[in-house]
């Protein structure tokens, strides 16, 4: 792994402005009226001309296409009954043919800083990398348990990882967050592109497999977004559930990279520490979080034994169990 000084790395203006045609920026949506008064001044102050941002609507019921469509940005309608993670993102893909560079963004992300996106992008100037992901940071009012799992997860320092660094960090080598990510064209396409039936990481299952292509992913913790979430203990599980089935149906990830329970044990030990020192009162619900996580991720891995009813109920992605049942 290669640490970098943000500080080396240069944003110029000018150019980020005219190569705008080189970038498009992707943004999945669904009754996004609650961040709208954040997320588009945070994208005007991006300096990318408007239209190069592509809106997926999956059929919002407020006025979230009205409101990006008179942003100036492309908006573009997809049925709900059809979205999916990995397929909704190749469609923007192949709809910007002439991108060399997807930066793909969630609704509830916010960038921060006026040059955000043109940093993250700016980790392409190394031609090895393939990947690039920012820095998420908690929302101000998020309590220590949310706060930590972002400060855990998404350092200051920005960093580089390749194929090389799986016997050191495991599963952790690929990962990355489609909340703030960004993709060379090129590499994104050697790697077989976004699985159309990918329902949940399909950031990580390209990760791996630009990997195994000699590509590297590169870490930005001087681009820096908002983006966390409270989630309750019960979703805690159902989205521990998702994780399981995911490497449950990737088994070659696990194989080529390493198994993800030392990770959980890591993260558990540097929670405990944090919460005694911002917010102890908290520790069992931690607790608690952890036995939900386990389980929820050791039921996931079972999921072929269980019906499609009750993976609809366990899961963070009721929609996708749906499908599979019509």
């Amino acid at each position: 792994m290669r640490s970098e000084n943000p500080d080396m790395i240069a944003t110029d203006t000018a150019r980020w402005t005219a190569n705008a045609d080189r970038i498009s920026v992707v943004i999945p949506v669904l009754n996004a009226g609650p961040f709208l008064k954040d997320l588009l001044p945070a994208l005007a102050r991006q300096g990318l001309p408007h239209d190069r941002f592509l809106v997926l609507d999956s059929q919002s019921s407020d006025d979230s296409a009205a409101a990006f469509r008179e942003f100036g940005a492309t908006v573009v309608e997809v049925e709900q009954a059809t979205f999916n993670h990995g397929g909704t993102r190749q469609l923007a893909v192949e709809m910007r043919p002439e991108a060399e560079f997807v930066v793909m963004l969630t609704q509830d992300a916010i960038p921060q800083g006026k040059d955000t996106l043109a940093r993250l992008v700016s980790a392409f100037d190394d031609k090895q990398v393939g990947m690039a992901y920012g820095r998420q940071l908690p929302r101000p009012n998020a309590r220590a348990i949310e706060r930590h799992a972002r400060l855990f997860n998404y350092p200051p320092t920005s960093e580089s990882r390749s194929l090389a660094d799986a016997p050191r960090y495991g599963v952790k080598t690929v990962f990355c967050s489609d909340s703030f990510a960004a993709y060379r064209k090129e590499a994104l396409l050697e790697a077989g592109g976004f699985p159309r039936d990918a329902f949940f990481a399909e950031d990580q299952l390209v990760a791996g497999r630009m990997l195994i292509e000699g590509w590297q992913i590169a870490y930005r913790g001087d681009a820096e977004a908002i983006h966390s979430h409270d989630y309750s203990i019960a979703e805690e599980f159902r989205r521990y559930f998702d994780v399981g089935v995911f490497h449950g149906r990737n088994r070659w990830l696990l194989d080529t990279y390493g198994r993800a329970e030392g990770e959980g044990v890591r993260f558990a030990r540097s929670e405990l520490a944090y919460l005694l020192r911002h917010e102890p009162l908290r520790i069992p619900s931690a607790g608690l979080r952890l036995v939900a996580k386990y389980a929820g991720y050791r039921m996931g891995q079972r999921e072929a034994s269980l019906s499609n009813r009750w993976k609809q109920r366990l899961s963070m992605q009721p929609f996708y169990w749906r499908r599979q049942s019509t």
